[in-house]
């Protein structure tokens, strides 16, 4: 234990003397890699240039159009439930980091990569209850070794439906396309109203006709089993559409089924292609942390305990902690480990946003956690991957000057079809250039490979598929991280509070810009309430002012939303005890505030009294001018 201890300190104090990362191009290299995985024919403007066109019969022999998507890792197979992971991943990075993607000239690839997989998924779902859920199969694939322009092996379809159901599969799906809408929702409406449309048809289907999608497309079974079942993919489906449309329908469906569902139940240690409550609760913390669904705060909080389990397992500061590797990854299983790492990297990004956001901080059977620790210990794992750990080895590929050149990756490691057009067969492919013990002829930028093992040891070998295989879904959280640590520690993600809706219906999405804007926009500051604010009705007795101002605004689902921060000031010589304020024209959330029984609000719960001279703030948000605030009430002594 000393030893490992020792080894972690030398790792922090190597990460804290070097220069730091460039994590703007780790992030477009990171975004580059999903142009290698195309399947299909590739567009005019493909930057990968080695990749040529490739399964274009897919879905013939099943009389659909299944050209598209991507390959999920090193093979040639298009397996349906971590490609929707990767796409709604991907639109969640966007979704809370759009506008440091669009700083780094990267936001417009980020999409690009979206619509590439949600063009596919579209495709995938030809009818209501019908979801095509695999291309290609893994025995036949795993035989050969060729590049996805010479694929022989058999390009199979396999499918869901009313009589074959797949909930899990159909329920990330449904996630992926809602998540998506959201990103094109100004861009370009029609195509967000379409993804939205396949979502709900898609909710309908995996909630009505239930059961494992792997049970129905059994191929899938040994490379995409679904351990979890497909509980988890229900609830995450409808936070979702809930994200995406505001419906209280969907709310009400992850509140009414949080403990038949295992939502409020479980307690993870893992977030994954597969396992999805820890994103489910963390969604669902949001929710509440902006002010949503009120009448059902006691469950939502139920929620948040859930995802803070998992946090805290994360931080070491957990009951039942996630294991780290004596360099200090977070360490799950020997096969792809980093998958793990990445999507862990992300919740805690986003989460300690949220608590920023809403002046608060991680609560852990073991201690606290400030915002700034989520967000650090975030930065620390990315880190890792990029190079400050103990073999000083970039497990991204092109990234630095270390770092995996024998990836278990099939096109990458075979002459580039443009380069030499001559057939590869299944067992040439293996003899001429699997066994090589040379660097792959093509780089793979931007995948990120397996990872070491539990003791930071690392093969860099092309047999080694649990260590140097890249997967789509490992790069799709990752992503988002990198976009958020472009911005630098003092970053505050402000949440959009959500307001109510009387007619619970979606607003329709505004006229189309000719950029996407999908981030935080300077907006015009609303103009002052025609009264002034806070001061006491009785003009003989100005004890206490209140002052309120504008600190920031954004645009969010076609809405512009204001940060007020309010100051109470104690102007006399004699402390005030029992303040009660009235707040009027008010419907986002208050910070910095309890509201007492009788509907009135007072200090905050760190403070009793007001000393002379002395000033406390609060916070809130919502879509219009400020509220009105005036003080009710106090006794002075």
């Amino acid at each position: 234990m000393a030893s490992s201890l020792c080894i972690f300190v030398l790792v922090l104090c190597i990460g804290a003397a070097s220069a730091g990362h460039d994590y703007g191009a780790a992030l477009s290299k990171s975004i580059l890699f999903y142009e290698a995985q195309r399947s299909g024919f590739l567009p005019s403007d493909q930057r990968v240039n080695w990749r040529s066109h490739s399964g274009l019969q897919d879905g013939k022999a099943n009389g659909v159009d299944l050209v598209g998507g991507y390959y999920d890792a090193g093979d040639n197979v298009k397996f349906g439930l971590p490609m929707a992971f990767t796409v709604t991943m991907l639109s969640w990075s966007v979704i809370e980091y759009g506008k440091q993607m669009a700083s780094s000239g990267e936001l417009s690839h980020a999409m690009e990569a979206i619509k590439w997989g949600s063009d596919y998924l579209i495709k995938a779902h030809p009818e209501a209850d019908v979801l095509y859920g695999e291309v290609g199969d893994g025995i036949s694939d795993h035989y050969c070794w060729q590049r996805p322009e010479d694929m022989t092996t058999p390009r199979q379809a396999y499918r869901i439906d009313a009589n074959h159901p797949g909930s899990d599969l159909a329920g990330e799906t449904a996630a992926a396309m809602a998540a998506a809408s959201i990103v094109f929702r100004h861009s370009n409406p029609a195509y967000s109203n379409e993804l939205l449309n396949h979502a709900r048809q898609l909710f309908t289907f995996a909630d009505k006709y239930r059961g494992k999608y792997d049970s129905s497309i059994t191929v899938a079974q040994k490379y995409y089993g679904s351990r979890s079942g497909y509980a988890d993919e229900l609830l995450w489906a409808a936070a979702w559409l809930h994200e995406a449309t505001g419906e209280l329908s969907y709310m009400n469906y992850l509140i009414g089924n949080a403990g038949p569902l295992g939502g409020t139940g479980w307690a993870m240690t893992e977030f994954s292609w597969d396992v999805k409550y820890a994103g489910v609760q963390v969604l669902a913390s949001k929710f509440l942390m902006q002010g949503r669904g009120k009448a059902s705060e006691a469950v939502l909080q139920n929620y948040q305990k859930k995802a803070e389990y998992f946090l805290c397992a994360c931080m070491q500061k957990g009951n039942q902690n996630v294991q780290r590797t004596p360099g200090g990854l977070l360490y799950v299983q020997k096969w792809n480990n980093i998958q793990f790492v990445t999507s862990a990297s992300f919740l805690l990004s986003v989460y300690s946003d949220y608590l920023t956001s809403a002046g608060k901080s991680l609560q852990c059977a073991k201690g606290s956690a400030q915002p700034s620790e989520l967000i650090a210990f975030a930065k620390s794992q990315i880190d890792y991957i990029l190079g400050d750990n103990p073999r000083a080895t970039s497990y991204m590929v092109g990234y630095g000057s270390n770092y995996p050149r024998q990836v278990h990756h099939r096109a990458s490691s075979i002459v580039s079809y443009k380069v030499d057009s001559s057939f590869v067969s299944c067992k040439g492919g293996y003899s001429n250039w699997f066994s090589r013990k040379t660097s792959d002829p093509n780089v793979l930028v931007g995948a990120i490979v397996g990872g070491p093992d539990s003791n930071d040891n690392f093969a860099d070998e092309r047999d080694n598929y649990e260590q140097t295989e890249p997967a789509t879904y490992n790069n799709g959280p990752l992503i988002g991280t990198l976009a958020r640590l472009t911005s630098g520690a003092g970053y505050n993600q402000l949440l959009p509070v959500a307001v109510p809706n009387p007619t619970n219906k979606p607003k329709p999405s505004p006229s189309p810009s000719t950029k996407p804007q999908l981030s935080p926009s300077p907006a015009t500051k609303p103009k002052p309430s025609p009264s002034p604010a806070g001061e006491p009705k009785s003009p003989n007795n100005p004890s206490l002012s209140v002052s309120q101002a504008v600190t920031s605004s954004w645009n969010y689902n076609g809405r512009t939303y204001y940060r007020y921060s309010t100051t109470v000031t104690n102007k006399s010589n004699q402390t005030v005890k029992n303040l009660k304020l009235s707040i009027q024209g008010l419907y986002g959330p208050v910070w910095g505030l309890s509201k007492t029984e009788d509907s009135f609000y007072s200090y905050p719960k760190w403070l009793q009294s007001l000393s002379p001279g002395q000033s406390f703030d609060f916070v809130y948000i919502h879509a219009g001018p400020q509220a009105s605030i005036s003080v009710s009430s106090y006794d002075m002594n």
